[in-house]
């Protein structure tokens, strides 16, 4: 998933993206511990796309965070 795309989202959807990439990462780990994973890089790309989500995540929270101060 692109960057572009992540940032589209609500704050809302990243957690609910968070979660199913997490679920997706174990899954990805438990075939690669039963030797069935066919794409080991496919690990490291939703680790990233893991942290990307968080990063954007963040920094929603943060810019809400900011504009409710000034606004008060």
């Amino acid at each position: 998933m692109k960057l572009q795309d992540i940032r589209e989202k609500t704050v809302d959807e990243l957690k609910s993206l968070v979660v199913d990439l997490k679920k997706e990462l174990f899954n990805l780990r438990l075939q690669k511990s039963t030797n069935k994973l066919e794409n080991p890089a496919s690990i490291s790309v939703t680790k990233r796309t893991i942290a990307r989500a968080k990063t954007v995540m963040n920094e929603k929270t943060a810019n809400a965070e900011k504009s409710e101060v000034e606004n008060a």
